[in-house]
């Protein structure tokens, strides 16, 4: 089952995506906390076409969002690391986070500008020194994300939080994509094109470390809740790393696709040029 949240005529609603429509939900909108067998057993109204609606982040305000750095094989290589024996791990901000066709906000002080496509898995069930081989379980299911970060601020120490968590920097969606629709996270097609010419393909086989894993190893430091995000890191390919460099500009678009899953697509805009 495909899950949204959408906004039509001032409301925030939760939605059941059929084809091209969705279904809106009598529940609350996603969000911390988020009950995925309410949700799933919820009644819908009519269905209305996608064209009507403003679909937004799967998860509107969630508590914990974790990221990955350097987990693919890919994305080692080109960074010219050494392969991670321990996660490469950063958090953000969830005023960072935007819904699938937001615009991306440049802000004046970074002029590095970069995109970073990527699985996301959305936590359903609290989880605390989960196992590997249970950790699946507490799964809701998966979405996309465009890991927009601001290279030179990101550099300026060994932690990388400030390069990483900029309001309206990262786009998330189109849905939430339950486990039943997605046999094998493991491997899924990801891409990403910027104005229309593919930056990064690579399959989610390439990651050094798996959802599982992940998700056993997150829960040994903290409780995971539902409605967290996990970003599960960027196959090769980013800007930075490309000779030339590629950087994003104001007027840019971005699409993030990954299989079984969608699409998303951003258009880059100046900070203040909404206002």
């Amino acid at each position: 089952m495909r899950l949204a949240n959408f906004e039509r005529d001032g409301e925030v609603r939760a939605g059941r995506v059929e084809g091209d429509s969705i279904a809106p939900l009598a529940a609350p909108p996603i969000d911390a906390g988020l009950d995925l067998e309410a949700l799933l057993a919820a009644p819908a109204e009519a269905a209305i076409p996608l064209t009507d609606v403003r679909l937004l982040a799967p998860v509107l305000r969630p508590g914990k969002v974790l990221c990955l750095g350097l987990n693919y094989h890919g994305h080692v290589t080109e960074s010219k690391r050494e392969l991670p024996t321990y996660p490469v791990l950063f958090a953000k901000f969830a005023d960072s986070i935007i819904g699938p066709a937001d615009e991306i906000v440049a802000p004046p002080e970074s002029e590095q500008i970069d995109y970073e496509a990527e699985l996301v898995v959305v936590i359903g069930r609290r989880a605390r020194r989960v196992s590997a081989a249970e950790a699946l379980g507490v799964v809701a299911g998966y979405s996309i994300a465009n890991d927009v970060t601001m290279r030179d601020y990101q550099y300026k120490s060994h932690q990388w939080l400030q390069g990483k968590t900029w309001p309206r920097s990262t786009p998330v969606g189109p849905w939430l994509v339950t486990g039943e629709e997605i046999d094998d996270a493991a491997s899924l097609g990801i891409s990403l094109a910027l104005n229309g010419e593919e930056m990064q393909s690579s399959n989610t086989e390439r990651m050094i470390y798996g959802v599982a894993e992940t998700i056993s190893l997150l829960s040994q430091f903290t409780e995971l809740s539902p409605g967290d995000l996990v970003l599960m890191g960027t196959p090769g390919g980013v800007g930075y790393r490309r000779d030339p460099q590629v950087f994003l500009e104001p007027g840019d678009r971005v699409e993030v696709r990954i299989e079984g899953i969608g699409s998303i697509e951003n258009r880059v805009i100046a900070e203040g040029a909404d206002a």
